[in-house]
């Protein structure tokens, strides 16, 4: 029995090994990595609308096309650092942008969250906003006008987008983001946050570019809240939503909020370790370390974990592991290095052609991660 274990042991230890190797070869030729999962993701996931609109597909079925602000906004970042790294023009994202300006909510800079047309051909809006769709679009449009600048309409739009965000999608009194201009101070989600609203290098270009110091105290403030929340349980981790008030972080609780994983590290908390990577705030380093501790010690990360660090699915899913990979490559020895190894899974098997989510966040982390 003990040689049983022990061949198996020298087998795992092969194995590793193996995948490690392998992982650096495929790693040592990131552009070449980047070309291929560019082209397919844009090929499975790039809509053209008409020879000026282009938008980002949600749809998990062949006969339908649907739109997200949050997906318009992964697409136009994707696309401007497409640019910025060599593998292609302006096309991709100046389609994608005039979308997002055909699709803004009637007398503001928003986008609707959402559109829709069914297999007959007829389109359908939400006239309400998403933040996280809005700041990404705001962040895209920081990118686009240093890498154009000679495209004035990025720098001015931009302008208009970031007044916008603190006008209608912003609790004034708790400096906090709500999660949409639909939370109004009236409505009983007002002093809901979402954790992946919490974007601090978003949040400090958006103060160099515009001069204005409440986005400061807005990544200041919402980075606190996440520390809060990340203290508040042994695993570190943080939920996808929680109650914010000007001095106190607590987890959702009642009935204004129908989401059952609201309370747990699922599909919106699962993005925070990529929003926190690139930052330099002490704040932000210290929740993500947090986070990061808790997933090196797990072998397979899984889709979703209750707060006390309990798995809520058996299976991986490339929304959770791309974020840690991401973030990892920005920390390399620094004791994360299994993490990052294990997390290479994803670019071992083809991009999913009907889960944007699950692409769309691979091919974000391969973009911006520090590999």
């Amino acid at each position: 029995m003990k040689l049983t274990w022990r061949l198996w042991g020298l087998v795992l230890i092969v194995v590793t090994i193996y995948i490690g190797i392998i992982g650096y070869v495929r790693l040592d030729n990131t552009q070449q990595l980047r070309k291929e999962f560019y082209k397919t993701w844009e090929n499975d996931y790039v809509v053209a609308i008409n020879q000026k609109q282009s938008l980002i597909n949600t749809s998990d079925t062949g006969h339908k096309v649907s739109a997200l602000s949050e997906a318009q906004g992964y697409g136009m970042l994707i696309s401007v650092q497409s640019s910025k790294l060599g593998l292609e023009g302006t096309h991709t994202f100046n389609t994608l942008y005039q979308y997002y300006m055909h699709h803004r909510i009637k007398g503001t800079q928003l986008m609707a969250w959402r559109q829709s047309r069914n297999q007959y051909g007829k389109w359908s809006s939400e006239q309400t906003s998403a933040t996280d769709g809005d700041l990404m679009i705001a962040q895209s449009l920081f990118l686009a006008s240093k890498k154009w600048p000679q495209k004035k309409c990025y720098a001015n739009q931009l302008h208009l987008l970031l007044n916008d965000i603190l006008k209608y999608e912003t609790n004034q009194h708790t400096q906090v983001l709500t999660v949409g201009n639909w939370a109004t101070p009236a409505s009983n989600s007002a002093n809901l946050m979402r954790s992946s609203d919490v974007m601090p290098t978003a949040f400090e270009q958006f103060y160099n570019f515009s001069h204005n110091r409440q986005w400061l105290v807005i990544k200041n403030t919402m980075l606190n809240h996440l520390f809060q929340l990340s203290k508040q349980h042994k695993s570190g981790l943080v939920p996808d939503f929680s109650w914010v008030t000007q001095h106190n972080t607590i987890l959702v609780k009642g009935t204004h909020i129908t989401n059952k994983y609201a309370n747990d590290y699922y599909y919106n908390a699962c993005r925070v370790p990529m929003l926190l990577a690139q930052s330099h705030d002490p704040l932000a380093q210290k929740t993500l370390k947090s986070i990061l501790r808790f997933f090196a010690k797990h072998s397979t990360v899984t889709a979703g974990y209750t707060m006390s660090g309990k798995p809520l699915n058996d299976y991986q899913s490339a929304s959770f592991s791309a974020p840690l990979l991401m973030a990892t490559s920005w920390y390399r020895n620094q004791g994360y290095d299994s993490l990052f190894f294990h997390e290479q899974w994803i670019f071992a098997k083809s991009m999913t052609k009907h889960d944007y989510y699950n692409a769309t966040l691979t091919m974000y982390a391969l973009m911006f991660s520090g590999i």
